[in-house]
């Protein structure tokens, strides 16, 4: 008897579904913790947003995307609207052991598109100096520069793009 072919299943982009809570908040500090970016200390005040993901997004002209594979939550991702014209690209996490395998850039360009489509014309975000991974895609996307500043005890880059 041969043995059966490993599955190998398409990542999926769909949108934030509440039975996601508990999958999204354990991916968002597993993600953070690898790279060294989680402070403790600031949960409660940063990461309220996570136990209301409808009220803070999805209800406020914003998204809240999630990608899945094999029916498990590997990646997240949202916008914030901010303004009419404006908004933030906040959230975006991969699972540390799907990284590099094009979830973050499939993630970045479906957000952007659903950007547009909201009438958004500008998106800015924030990461930490440390995450470089994340520094690359970014700036790989035509993100630029925009400064610094200090969030916590982490030196955080600031970035902005135009859409087009």
């Amino acid at each position: 008897m041969s043995e059966a072919a490993p599955r190998t299943l398409a990542p999926c982009l769909r949108r934030y579904r509440p039975e996601d809570k508990e999958a999204v908040i354990s991916l968002h500090f597993r993600a953070l913790e690898e790279v060294g970016a989680y402070a403790e200390e600031l949960a409660d005040y940063l990461d309220r947003d996570l136990d209301d993901v409808e009220g803070c997004y999805l209800s406020n002209g914003g998204e809240f995307l999630v990608g899945t594979l094999d029916g498990e939550v590997v990646a997240m991702g949202a916008l914030r609207r901010v303004s009419d014209r404006e908004a933030e690209l906040k959230r975006m996490r991969v699972e540390p052991g799907c990284q590099r395998r094009g979830f973050g850039r499939m993630l970045l360009a479906r957000l952007e598109e659903r950007a547009a489509e909201l009438g958004i014309s500008t998106l800015e975000l924030d990461t930490t100096a440390g995450q470089t991974g994340a520094r690359r895609l970014y700036e790989g996307a035509g993100y630029v520069f925009a400064g610094t500043g200090v969030i916590g005890s982490f030196e955080c880059l600031f970035y902005r793009k135009t859409l087009a």
